[in-house]
């Protein structure tokens, strides 16, 4: 877990979040105990539009064998693919 705590923040500033958001998202401390969790702007973002993670480290096909097989047609998929593409622009 990546953990920063309040008193760390205090010291350094956004350069200490900068820093932990490197390795994900930061987990903040006060007093000892979770405050708060710092997500960068593309995690937000995918959490917001309920996309899902793809791990660090795992190659195209291993992501892909790993999905849960549907029953999704070729046009459910090719609608699908068309919106994400669509999606790529907007920023």
């Amino acid at each position: 877990m990546n953990i920063i705590t309040t008193a760390e923040i205090k010291r350094r500033g956004m350069a200490a979040i900068e820093d932990g958001l490197r390795q994900g998202p930061l987990h903040i401390l006060k007093r000892n105990r979770p405050a708060a969790v710092v997500l960068s702007e593309e995690e937000y973002e995918r959490l917001v539009h309920g996309k899902p993670a793809t791990p660090a480290g795992v190659s195209a096909l291993q992501w892909l064998l790993s999905q849960p097989a549907g029953a999704r047609t070729k046009t459910e998929i090719d609608a699908e693919i068309q919106a994400d593409r669509d999606g790529w622009g907007e920023s």
